[in-house]
């Protein structure tokens, strides 16, 4: 390891808003609203405040894969919310997420609107309310969830571990980039022996495991997420890459990836979706230039 000034904590701990790297301006130790600004209501009963970063990506892509499979009633109303400019700090959006995180989802369907925040959770709500993407029979559901819960355990180290060293802190050190990147490797042959016998993540049948997981682990595999895949070798996990291809070809994902993306190929890009035909008939208000 190469030689570094050791950092001694302080006896308390104090903020410095100037440290933090590329998010330090919406990072901080406190919760709550910053501005006042009510959300947008469209005509759909699913209402969607979101991004395409992984995690927001799994949500759309649920949500196009349930229209896919027949359920019109996962027509859905999908608003962009710019993290790097404070939206997620709004009154609006922190009375139905008070952890201020994308995505989250209100359902105006029933009497009283729910409020669905994190995106495993969204993803277990709509496949509970219509009935789609989640084995019934016991074993095979345990065996859904097991995976859909390893993801929402597993990439806070990919993602606020690995990425924020590799990709995002103002200095590269060694010890956190080696010790998120063991990780890293250790799930990618996780998921790589999983794979090495069932098609998906959970058996022989796509279900939310895999909208959860292939967001963030397709996109490392694919070298999208950090810039990262010749540094871990991506290539060696033969079973994660057969299985990213299969997903990426569907349909329903290619378009889940476009909504609320605001980077990359502008035909890569829906800001907002308000109905099916917004894919085909992109106004120059849903998808403004990027610097």
């Amino acid at each position: 390891m190469t030689d570094q000034a050791e950092f001694v904590p302080p006896d308390v701990w104090e903020w410095d808003m100037e440290s933090g790297g590329k998010f330090a301006s919406i990072n901080r130790p406190i919760a709550g609203a910053t501005h006042d600004k009510d959300l947008p209501v469209g005509k759909h009963p699913l209402q969607l405040y979101s991004l395409a970063t992984p995690n927001g990506v799994k949500v759309t892509v649920m949500l196009e894969e349930l229209l896919a499979a027949g359920h019109s009633g996962a027509e859905y109303d999908a608003w962009l919310i710019r993290i790097n400019d404070g939206d997620q700090f709004s009154s609006g959006y922190v009375d139905v997420n008070p952890n201020s995180k994308i995505p989250v989802m209100v359902d105006h369907s029933g009497d009283t609107p729910q409020r669905v925040f994190e995106s495993g959770a969204i993803l277990l709500y709509l496949a509970e309310k219509f009935g789609a993407f989640l084995p019934t029979e016991p074993g095979a559901r345990t065996e859904a969830l097991n995976w859909l819960f390893w993801q929402m355990g597993s990439a806070p180290y990919l993602g606020g571990g690995f990425g924020h060293f590799y990709a995002y802190a103002p200095a590269k050190m060694q010890y956190p980039i080696d010790r998120f990147t063991m990780e890293t490797k250790r799930q990618l042959d996780v998921l790589d022996r999983n794979l090495a016998d069932r098609e998906y993540m959970a058996g022989d049948d796509y279900s939310i495991a895999d909208m959860a997981i292939w967001p963030w682990y397709g996109a490392l595999a694919k070298g999208l997420l950090y810039g990262a895949g010749e540094f871990l070798q991506v290539h060696e996990y033969k079973n994660v890459n057969r299985w990213t291809e299969a997903i990426a070809t569907r349909p329903a994902v290619i378009r889940g990836r476009k909504v609320n993306r605001i980077f990359g190929e502008p035909d890569s890009q829906l800001h907002e979706r308000h109905d099916a035909s917004d894919f085909d008939t992109r106004t120059q208000d849903k998808l403004e230039p990027q610097d």
